[in-house]
């Protein structure tokens, strides 16, 4: 399973790949909202950090519009997958951006038959939200595993992509459902090295060793 972050703070970006290479990025308009930078130079910026894909999304909601949109992103970088929502419009801008060439991501999906539609349309990647299913009391996970086996069964290659990944349980989950690719926060990335037993055990080496241990 490949590693994306899901931020558009380049200092976060950037301190989390010195210690655990980045597969990719992934962004929102509500991240690059928050980074305070302009979208364009934003995403420059992070394909110089991390060499891997890094999901752009179009802000239109015509197809027409998106394709418009989409091959601007496209340009600016050759590592840039174009994001578009996982709407009958974004389909139709998915099929023509694929004809182009052009590597999507499909985002805001909550089933495996709108992953399967998203495949179908030929979607680079389909972005499932587990954590988002889970606030309105459903099983996110299951949906991943639903899309994994049918993906698997029909030999597609769009890309499972957990997204919206809430605490370590999910990447886990993800991990062992074998899903392609996982998006987290950075804070996530921490939790995942973090345990008590290997701080306690690495004070106990350092004071056998004489070393004094504030």
């Amino acid at each position: 399973m490949k590693f994306f972050i899901d931020t558009a703070d380049i200092k976060q970006i950037e301190e989390v790949n010195k210690w655990f290479p980045l597969a990719g990025v992934t962004t929102n308009p509500a991240l690059v909202a928050k980074s305070g930078e302009k979208h364009h130079n934003l995403i420059r910026s992070i394909c110089s950090i991390v060499k891997g894909s890094v999901s752009a999304e179009v802000l239109a909601t015509s197809s027409k519009e998106m394709v418009k949109e989409a091959q601007v992103l496209a340009g600016l970088h050759s590592q840039v997958v174009v994001k578009l929502p996982l709407i009958q419009e974004g389909l139709k801008a998915t099929r023509e951006l694929n004809a182009k060439n052009i590597s999507t991501n499909l985002t805001l999906c909550f089933s495996a038959l709108q992953a399967l539609a998203a495949a179908r349309a030929g979607a680079t990647f389909v972005s499932v939200f587990v954590g988002r299913l889970d606030d309105i009391g459903l099983d996110g996970m299951e949906i991943v595993a639903q899309t994994i086996q049918i993906f698997s069964q029909y030999q597609i290659k769009t890309r499972v992509l957990v997204a919206s990944v809430r605490h370590l349980s999910h990447v886990l989950a993800a991990a062992e459902l074998g899903a392609d690719l996982i998006t987290m926060p950075p804070a996530l990335f921490l939790k995942m090295v973090e345990h008590p037993l290997t701080d306690k055990g690495l004070i106990q080496f350092l004071k056998a060793a004489g070393r004094k241990v504030d």
